[in-house]
């Protein structure tokens, strides 16, 4: 009897816990929040969702996936049922597209807006909308799996072209000759760093000294850029004070017209006058050398008079004087 009482405690106390768990579970998994449900219709492939997924919006939870199955209005369609909340701000221009977390290779549906409208598609058998489901970057990467294999398979192919025995020998020539054109390289750079240091070295060692001397020179040519400015100035102000009216040259001027003036009245004026006093002089000294000619021979005209006058050579009644021919 006290076997049966221990066992039937026990068996209660089990009962009891395990309702507790599912209560507690109940409580936990409550929701009073208010969903609207959607459809996806898609021909791709959904590799990673199952039920129970996430669903987001702009990355934030807004629902879950309720189930998966085949559309039997498209034939070979995905069928994907979700519950999202009504507060969720979808209009016409949101899609569905599916994400994948990390590493894990679980995917959720992610809810995002285009920047236009998207084309909505008819109702389903159960009257729920459809929300467009646009092809994941996965999905494409697979979509393109075909021909990124045949790429991959021409670039292999012509890799192997390229490492044909024939290819390969003129690569080990090719690299035979780069081998020569670094030794030859390396002896030039010896070369030129010989020649850098026996001449170019000298040379730039010279090269201060040279520019100390040209900055010297410069700056005489500096100072006498600067003479030759004032200078020229200095001439400048000479040439206006000579152009200057009433200046030297404008008096010169002037002088030079009364100087004219003076030339052009001893010409027309004084030089006449002059000539005749001086005609009239010489016909005086000339009368006056007659005269003292005439005393010369005649001195007693002082006291008789002058007489009659015997003509002279070349006047009328001229008589030479006779010849008188000595023994």
């Amino acid at each position: 009897m006290e076997n049966k009482s221990h066992a039937m405690a026990a068996g209660t106390f089990v009962l009891v816990v395990t309702l507790m768990l599912v209560s507690l579970v109940i409580w936990l998994t409550r929701d009073k929040g208010k969903y609207q449900n959607y459809e996806l219709s898609t021909r791709d492939a959904i590799t990673g969702l199952q039920p129970q997924a996430a669903v987001r919006y702009k990355g934030v939870g807004v629902g879950k996936v309720t189930s998966i199955s085949f559309d039997h209005q498209a034939k070979g369609n995905v069928l994907i049922r979700i519950q999202v909340e009504d507060k969720t701000p979808l209009g016409p221009t949101t899609y569905a597209t599916l994400a994948y977390q990390g590493v894990t290779g679980l995917a959720y549906v992610l809810l995002d807006d285009a920047g236009a409208p998207q084309a909505r598609q008819e109702p389903g058998e159960d009257g729920l909308p459809r929300l467009p489901l646009v092809t994941s970057q996965l999905g494409k990467m697979t979509e393109q799996a075909p021909e990124l294999l045949a790429q991959i398979n021409e670039a292999t192919v012509r890799i192997n072209q390229t490492l044909s025995d024939d290819n390969q020998k003129r690569l080990s020539l090719l690299l035979s000759n780069l081998a020569k054109v670094s030794e030859n390289s390396a002896q030039l750079t010896a070369s030129l760093n010989q020649t850098v240091q026996t001449r170019l070295d000298p040379a730039l060692a010279a090269v201060p000294a040279l520019a100390h001397e040209a900055t010297v020179t410069l700056k005489g040519l500096q100072g006498t850029a600067t003479d030759l400015g004032r200078m020229s100035n200095a001439l400048t102000q000479t040439a206006q004070r000579l152009n200057d009216k009433d200046g030297p040259i404008d008096r010169i001027a002037q002088s030079a017209d009364a100087f004219s003036h003076v030339v052009d009245t001893l010409g027309s004026t004084t030089l006449p006058r002059v000539n005749r006093v001086a005609e009239d002089a010489s016909r005086t000294v000339r009368q006056l050398g007659r005269t003292a000619t005439g005393l010369n021979d005649n001195p007693q005209s002082l006291l008789f008079g002058a007489g009659q006058m015997l003509p002279g050579p070349g006047e009328p009644g001229f008589t030479p004087p006779p010849v008188v021919v000595r023994p």
